[in-house]
């Protein structure tokens, strides 16, 4: 029997102007550097007609203009790509702090995380800001990190009735990803508390605080230094 490795890379037309290129299944950080790899090709060889490039967790979407460049001839230039990948470097990941003051009203979520684990909030805490996260790439809301391998035991499902609005920079969990919510929107993980870091900017050159590959590692804050900070 082959091995379902075997089957990978897939390259499947998502729509009559979108081409889904996937590397494997599930949150890997090996099919995360294939995307990375190919993002990079994407950037420095651009294939005419293209819109836009949409990373995700083992794929990249890419959208294009049918007319300027039709389907069966974009797909082939994709493809070509894709077998460039094992030569790409792509740049060390920048590591990046990000202070929480986690609980209270800023962590309304935190005791049920405790609770469907069995274990108390303190250590929800130690286990949460002692793991080192890779952002695998931004989505849903700008600068909005997807960051997995979050360890098993703080897992929990995600709300049954997403709230109509979670307050900008909430740090959060949705199953064994965490991620922290740039601005104010609804959203459906569990808030576990709060950063006084600005992750969405639009003012600036850089407008998001995160970027794709970059490592994360929460420290936990109280709610004086939390105050203080958001003062800076």
């Amino acid at each position: 029997m082959l091995s379902k490795e075997l089957w990978y890379p897939r390259f499947q037309l998502a729509s009559d102007r979108s081409l889904l290129v996937t590397f494997g299944a599930g949150i890997s950080r090996r099919h995360h550097l294939d995307v990375r790899r190919l993002v990079a090709l994407l950037e420095s060889q651009p294939i005419p007609g293209i819109h836009a490039i949409h990373p995700a967790y083992s794929s990249v979407l890419v959208s294009f203009n049918p007319r300027e460049n039709p389907p069966p001839e974009f797909e082939a230039g994709i493809r070509d790509l894709v077998q460039q990948i094992d030569s790409v470097r792509v740049p060390e990941p920048r590591r990046i702090e990000i202070p929480v003051c986690y609980g209270g009203k800023l962590g309304p979520d935190l005791d049920d995380v405790a609770l469907h684990n069995h274990v108390t909030t303190d250590e929800v805490v130690r286990r949460h800001s002692s793991t080192e996260y890779l952002v695998y790439f931004l989505g849903f809301s700008p600068g909005f990190p997807y960051m997995g391998d979050m360890p098993k035991e703080l897992a929990i499902p995600r709300l049954g009735t997403p709230r109509r609005v979670v307050p900008a920079c909430s740090v959060a969990i949705g199953g064994r990803q965490t991620g922290i919510y740039p601005v104010a929107s609804p959203g459906g993980w569990r808030i576990i508390g709060r950063t006084p870091l600005r992750l969405f900017r639009p003012e600036e050159a850089e407008p998001t605080l995160l970027c794709m590959g970059d490592l994360v590692r929460f420290k936990a804050i109280n709610i004086d230094e939390f105050q203080n900070l958001k003062r800076l």
